[in-house]
């Protein structure tokens, strides 16, 4: 990305045409009154204007506006309409995901019935671990307990749908029976299906239903909760030099392509989540400008889901800690996700974030008066 140059939105400068205009919310640390972001408890004041000609993605114009500022520009520039609607998709309310309001944070606990997971492969490998371990979480305040049957951590060897599934289904089955909202995290369309009729709410699929040519049909006929994430390449190359022109605009582009992907094949707006896939086919750069900019996927109409738990860049920014030392990280990375709206964080420790969660929403609290 080429150092912006900055449009001068006080000045009656031609319309953007054929540029794609991007909002991204600020303000919410010291809004008062402002516009609610996602219905939720943040507020914004400002936004970060962005605009890119598609011809010369790298080449990105970046100002930032007040409000009514950001207004009287697209009054003259004759956007009123599209940016009317852009602060509506950004300000109004999230539906429930999966019976569960999207008003506060909500907790994705990681359940892995995995072998060769990067942060716990083969602690939970058995499905009597695997259930306890998700009772566990759900004691500690887990919201969602997502169950994964497949690695896929960078390098990771694909799983044949019917080990997964074997891996999985006795896991949905009980712990969905006790009462959980469970989700399944799979890229395959047959472990989506067993999974579902073992009870799972929530289908997690890291490439947004890309790839299993079968998924996007089965989701957009059975209708499930989704959530939509973005990945560049797949888990065996993906952090072979990845590459992007803007990293958040890039990643906001192609979600928005997938949610619309979702929609034709019948699954309403109100059921999808989008994760921009923090550490998938990212450098730590990208990674970093990704939590910086999480805002920007409020655009996109959906609840913002954000996984930045033990992830590899959090050793890389500090001292190369091993994965299940990273916790501290993973604690200040969810809650700059936080900071940005984001509605759910898929989480290895639970009790940990649950009370880092407490402490955000009691400081919050004086701030908004709505917490």
């Amino acid at each position: 990305m080429t150092a912006p140059s900055l449009p001068d939105l006080s000045a009656r400068d031609p319309a953007p045409a054929g540029r794609r205009l991007y909002l991204r919310p600020l303000g919410m640390i010291d809004a008062v009154g402002g516009v609610p972001l996602a219905g939720g408890p943040l507020r914004f004041d400002r936004v970060a204007v962005a605009l890119r000609d598609p011809a010369a993605p790298a080449e990105v114009e970046q100002a930032v506006a007040s409000l009514p500022e950001l207004e009287a520009w697209a009054s003259r520039q004759g956007l009123a309409a599209e940016i009317a609607d852009r602060l509506d998709a950004l300000a109004r309310p999230r539906p429930a995901f999966a019976g569960l309001l999207l008003d506060r944070p909500r907790v994705m606990a990681v359940v892995n019935v995995t072998p060769d997971s990067f942060s716990d492969g083969g602690d939970f490998l058995d499905a009597e671990a695997a259930i306890a371990q998700g009772r566990a979480a759900r004691e500690a305040g887990a919201d969602i307990l997502d169950i994964g049957g497949e690695s896929t951590r960078p390098g990771a060897a694909p799983v044949p749908p019917e080990e997964e599934i074997r891996r999985v289904e006795p896991v949905v089955r009980a712990l969905a029976g006790e009462g959980a909202v469970v989700s399944i995290d799979t890229r395959h369309a047959a472990v989506m299906a067993a999974a579902l009729d073992a009870g799972a709410a929530i289908v997690n699929d890291v490439t947004a239903l890309t790839g299993d040519p079968t998924s996007l049909p089965l989701v957009g006929r059975r209708r499930p909760p989704t959530v939509l994430m973005h990945m560049q390449g797949e888990p065996q190359t993906m952090q072979a030099a990845p590459r992007y022109d803007a990293v958040a605009l890039d990643v906001y582009d192609l979600l928005e392509g997938h949610v619309a992907a979702a929609e034709a094949a019948g699954l309403p707006r109100e059921r999808i989540v989008v994760d921009p896939g923090i550490g998938f086919g990212k450098t730590v750069a990208h990674n970093l400008a990704l939590l910086r900019e999480t805002a920007l996927f409020h655009g996109l109409g959906c609840g913002v889901l954000v996984g930045v738990s033990r992830k590899s860049f959090i050793g890389r920014l500090s001292r190369g800690e091993p994965a299940k030392r990273r916790v501290p990280g993973s604690l200040a990375g969810g809650l700059a996700a936080l900071d940005a709206g984001a509605q759910i964080l898929r989480v290895h420790d639970v009790a940990e974030t649950v009370q880092a969660m407490a402490v955000w929403r009691g400081l919050r609290h004086e701030e908004t008066g709505r917490l």
